[in-house]
């Protein structure tokens, strides 16, 4: 399953009920103002195996150098995920 985060607002409690749920095969995308939760809740993303931020996000947010930990997606990488990961779910 794909779980795309596109908003910098959501709380703990949020992101605790959807990420504890997850398995070693759901893929996590942090795209738009949703890459700005990797700054605020870093220890709830950095421990997850798939978890991803789409590069061109991070860049237009000037977040370079302090989200080094993550890995980061090409617009092209991230349509190969949407494509091999079914179902989705968009937050």
């Amino acid at each position: 399953m794909l779980y795309t985060f596109s908003k910098a607002q959501y709380d703990a409690e949020t992101l605790d009920t959807f990420l504890t749920h997850l398995n070693e095969n759901d893929v996590v995308v942090l795209w738009q103002d949703g890459v700005l939760q990797a700054v605020k809740n870093q220890d709830f993303f950095a421990k997850l195996p798939h978890c991803y931020l789409l590069e061109q996000d991070v860049v237009a947010r000037g977040l370079n150098a302090s989200l080094q930990i993550f890995k980061t997606l090409s617009l092209y990488e991230f349509i190969g995920l949407t494509e091999k990961n079914f179902p989705q779910i968009a937050l």
